[in-house]
């Protein structure tokens, strides 16, 4: 099965910034959308950001103005960049891949989380 890879997450102080990246570990087609979600300790997983191949992005009013969404779809590879840091951002990210047409949901793909602590 394909897997998506994530890297980037890590430790970082309040204000500071990081930038994450997703990529898949194999061959992928069709992609039409890519997103970012994340699980905060204690709490269900929500979305950070979205990103269609073709439209506009969105973002959680709680990351809106620090958090930026990228894709390069030549190389399928998703990206958020994150600045301003906040201690209320720490948390397990997650990407996600969905590929297909708009009446067939080809796959839906999740990575395995990647860490981001932010510390005050």
């Amino acid at each position: 099965q394909v897997r998506l890879v994530e890297s980037g997450g890590g430790l970082v102080q309040a204000g500071g910034s990081l930038r994450l990246s997703c990529a898949p570990s194999g061959t992928i087609d069709s992609i039409n959308f890519m997103g970012w979600y994340r699980q905060l300790p204690g709490k269900q997983r929500e979305l950070v950001a979205t990103i269609p191949r073709a439209g506009s992005t969105n973002y959680a009013d709680s990351v809106k103005g620090r958090f930026t969404i990228s894709r390069d779809n030549a190389k399928n590879t998703l990206y958020l960049q994150m600045n301003s840091l906040e201690p209320e951002d720490t948390a397990v990210y997650y990407c996600n891949v969905r590929g297909g047409t708009r009446s067939y949901l080809k796959y839906d793909y999740w990575g395995q989380g990647t860490q981001v602590t932010v510390s005050s």
